[in-house]
């Protein structure tokens, strides 16, 4: 059962008393299976077969009775109504001036469960000082204080923020997105943003929904933010505690599964005994011998043992010993002068 925070709204009582200002129980049908108070919400085709009416029929009904009730409400004849327009508002407010209906419910709602939403969903649509933003392919469904924030200038204000993160072109801080978009509060900034499809944040950054930065659809993502956080190589032991202590939605990952990954994914490079790197840092796949054989072609002379190792450790995680052995047990490097090789 929900846990109703401290001072908050009853919503089961005020729901009941709301929908028991409609006369006809059709209507209280329609809306209470529309905004699905009780249970999932149903479609027109689904209540119209219910009552035994067209879908056309239940859809002018909807709207007839959300007018009616809307008119009460401004009223002020409604039940509740002015109590829960004030602790809406107040909590929409303290939220940024826009909310997804999911986080406003939370607030009202310890422990909410999916009827609640649709609640605070209702009430929130019949409040004169409240703006709604239905849910769509661009939009979670969000609400916003009018005065604060109204329909259009919240959707506007998605958009510049949404071009800001573009011209960015990379996952940034919500304060380097508020400030690229020309937005002065960041809270607003970070409000409007959640009620976004196109965007997401991952550790405190917001970038497109496209970007595995801020979105790690898969195993081979998630390695990818954990090696993008870091900066630097890791053994695919490290990553795989590092995925398990991350905050991502789905991390119970076997470590032989991340090993699989990192092995077929071209973004990842080995670079020593189980230690991987990043392809967009400058490493390239290969074996030490590999490496060997492009450095001495790079410099297109003899070189020291000495220099060889140092440059094949800027890009492989290895003992010396094991270039040198590379060296001297490869046919293709040969010996030219003391500690000295070239290309065979």
């Amino acid at each position: 059962m929900a846990e109703v925070a401290t001072n908050q709204l009853n919503l089961d009582g005020i729901i009941k008393d709301v929908l028991g200002s409609i006369d006809r129980e059709r209507e209280r049908e329609i809306i209470s299976r529309r905004f699905g108070l009780y249970d999932r919400r149903e479609t027109l085709e689904q209540i119209g077969e219910l009552l035994g009416i067209t879908r056309e029929r239940v859809r002018q009904l909807e709207k007839a009775i959300l007018t009616r009730m809307r008119a009460q409400a401004e009223q002020g004849k409604l039940p509740h109504i002015n109590d829960v327009q004030k602790t809406l508002t107040d909590h929409i407010a303290t939220l940024g001036g826009v909310s997804r209906i999911t986080d406003l419910t939370a607030v009202i709602i310890k422990t909410a469960v999916k009827t609640d939403y649709s609640k605070v969903s209702f009430l929130s649509a019949l409040c004169p000082e409240i703006a709604v933003i239905d849910e769509n392919d661009n939009f979670y469904l969000s609400v916003g204080v009018k005065k604060i924030n109204d329909e259009k200038k919240i959707k506007a204000n998605v958009i510049k923020v949404i071009d800001a993160i573009k011209k960015l072109a990379k996952p940034a801080s919500i304060g380097e997105v508020s400030e690229a978009a020309g937005l002065k509060d960041v809270s607003n900034t970070r409000a409007l943003a959640s009620t976004s499809k196109k965007l997401a944040t991952l550790n405190d950054r917001w970038g497109l929904i496209k970007w595995p930065l801020v979105n790690p659809k898969n195993i081979r993502d998630k390695i990818y933010v954990i090696l993008s956080e870091n900066g630097k190589y890791m053994h695919f032991n490290e990553i795989a505690a590092a995925i398990k202590d991350s905050e991502f939605k789905r991390k119970d990952v076997t470590t032989q599964a991340i090993h699989n990954e990192l092995i077929k994914d071209k973004r990842f490079v080995l670079i020593g005994r189980g230690i991987y790197a990043l392809r967009e840092w400058g490493y390239s796949k290969g074996t030490v011998a590999d490496v060997i054989t492009e450095v001495l072609q790079k410099t297109g002379k003899p070189m020291h043992r000495d220099e060889i190792v140092k440059e094949v450790l800027k890009s492989r995680y290895v003992k010396e010993t094991t270039i040198l052995l590379n060296l001297q047990g490869k046919l293709q490097f040969k010996r030219t002068a003391k500690a000295t090789y070239t290309i065979a």
